[in-house]
């Protein structure tokens, strides 16, 4: 089966859809058109554009909000200019590749403004890296300058990096190396010569199961089809104040930074995710929109009613979710807490936005990955590249404006008629909703068995006294595979392995009963909150 994101009618309808879509955004404005048409016509669609028309049109109001205070659309756009030139002093220029090493704070935001103003290419690093991945990726990558954060020089000194020029983007109490401020002190702030061509912006992948991946992908201008097709399943408009805590580094709080300064909004970030510290944080800025990872959510959610109420939440018009899974009941708690504010994007690095699932999706289907949005085509096909009926899993492929342009170390996901695989495996339902089952690589056969195991780790998860679950497959010498649970239980909970496998008897059959199920005090996750499979196989 297939579904296309395309607006419903013909030509005259879909050109009702774009205007109301765009209105209700805030573009349909002579002054922001004017003042983006320009700066996208020096820096294409980058951050730096953004930063820039923001100066051009309100030059005084509030562009960034961090734990260091604030600055203006005027104070960021001189500061990335003079960041610029002091990078081009030390001898950056346009295509070199710059490895970025810091959280979301200001100077990430500088930085990469400065790199995309030169045309420079960026790598965007995971901050929860050791020393040895580090080495490895900026090897790979061909990095020629890292710009990192104080807290991280050990691992940067430990790392090959350390032989590459080094420029600090965050340092409490300075650094040996030439720090951001101090190119702001030191340079001149005033415009500077766009570069003939913008840069490439890098994005890893997760990792999960290997080393990650870079997946490249130029900062093109993209098509109406697709920006009306976000805009229209997320109720993000220009001016408003968004919080992003989920890690600018990746893919999903890099694409909120970027379209935020897009629309001339105000951008507050957190160095260090605290689930409280995000309450106080929504408080403080009357942030409306919240870009949070689903483990996230989860964590605020444990913090259980008293500490909830203590703080006024009631500005958040859209908590945006992306960067893993997120579970049907975490879905509904989150809505019977804060409201049916939740608009959950599916998708990956290499295919970008597949379908988003909006709030009222969500409560009538919990664990739904929407639909997808204008502009954007899915289709189901089973191994043999045929497409599959509603209701039947099959491999997942994706086709946009955006996806990336294949892996820096070479090769690409596979591609049948245009469209990309997502990697994940899932199904369309009758409604056309689409549901993700797992990875096409998670599939495990026990006992001839096919078994994915999203629906088994669902299902626990909707027992009362779990708090978060995964499941794996490891090697049976009678099954083949058979499935291993991890599981982190509720303070105070009483369930125990028997009772646990009760539930999953009860309501699936019986080869998905896992055969163990280890009790943990978290589960390993990486910094966007996905389950590190490969360490609970390692390790358990």
């Amino acid at each position: 089966m297939s579904l296309r994101g395309t607006g419903q009618g013909g030509a005259l309808s879909r050109a009702r859809e774009t205007i109301s879509v765009l209105h209700g955004a805030g573009f349909l404005n002579l002054g922001f058109l004017r003042s983006f048409g320009k700066a996208a016509g020096k820096f294409g669609s980058t951050g730096a554009a953004g930063i820039h028309a923001g100066a051009l049109r309100h030059p005084d109001r509030i562009a960034l909000i961090d734990e260091d205070g604030s600055l203006t659309f005027d104070e960021l756009d001189r500061s990335t200019n003079a960041i610029a030139r002091g990078f081009a002093a030390a001898g950056v220029k346009a295509g070199d590749g710059v490895a970025l090493f810091a959280r979301n704070h200001r100077g990430f935001v500088r930085a990469q403004g400065a790199l995309d103003k030169l045309g420079a290419n960026t790598l965007l690093l995971n901050t929860g890296f050791a020393a040895p991945q580090l080495e490895e990726v900026c090897a790979r990558e061909g990095t020629d300058i890292i710009i990192y954060d104080e807290e991280f020089r050990g691992i940067v000194e430990a790392s090959g990096a350390s032989k590459l020029a080094r420029f600090v983007s965050y340092a409490e109490a300075g650094a040996p190396e030439t720090t951001l401020d101090e190119m702001i002190a030191s340079h001149d702030d005033s415009e500077v010569e766009p570069p003939e061509t913008p840069g490439r912006v890098t994005i890893l992948t997760s990792g999960t199961t290997g080393t990650p991946k870079g997946a490249q992908r130029k900062m093109k201008r993209q098509g109406i089809d697709s920006l009306v097709g976000l805009l229209g399943r997320m109720p993000i408009r220009t001016g408003v104040r968004h919080l992003i805590v989920a890690p600018t580094f990746h893919s999903w709080g890099g694409m909120h930074l970027l379209v935020g300064s897009s629309l001339g909004s105000t951008i507050c970030l957190r160095r260090k995710f605290d689930p409280e510290g995000t309450l106080a944080a929504i408080q403080e800025t009357r942030a409306e929109v919240l870009a949070v990872v689903p483990v996230m959510m989860q964590r605020i959610l444990e913090l259980g009613p008293e500490v909830i109420e203590k703080y006024d939440t009631s500005t958040l018009r859209a908590v945006c979710a992306s960067g893993s899974a997120l579970p049907g009941e975490l879905a509904i708690r989150w809505m019977d807490t804060f409201g049916d504010n939740i608009y959950n994007l599916y998708g990956s690095t290499e295919v970008a936005q597949a379908s988003i699932a909006m709030p009222d999706e969500l409560r009538a289907a919990p664990g739904t990955a929407g639909r997808p949005p204008r502009g954007v085509t899915v289709k189901i096909f089973d191994d043999e590249g045929k497409e599959v009926p509603a209701g039947t899993t099959g491999r997942i492929f994706v086709g946009n404006d955006n996806q990336f342009e294949g892996y820096t170390g070479g090769g690409n996901k596979e591609i049948i008629d245009g469209l990309m695989s997502s990697g994940d495996v899932g199904h369309f339902d009758e409604e056309g909703r689409l549901f993700v089952d797992g990875r096409d690589d998670d599939m495990i056969i026990s006992g001839g068995e096919n078994v994915f195991p999203r629906e088994v780790e669902d299902l626990l998860a909707d027992h009362p006294d779990v708090v978060e679950v995964t499941v794996i497959g490891v090697d049976d010498a009678e099954f083949g595979q058979r499935l291993k649970a991890f599981a982190v239980l509720k303070e105070g909970a009483t369930a125990d392995e028997d009772a646990l496998k009760a539930h999953v008897k009860t309501n699936l059959a019986r080869y998905k009963v896992p055969r163990e199920i280890v009790f943990l005090d978290a589960l390993p996750r990486n910094p966007t909150g996905k389950v590190l499979k490969r360490v609970l196989k390692e390790e358990h």
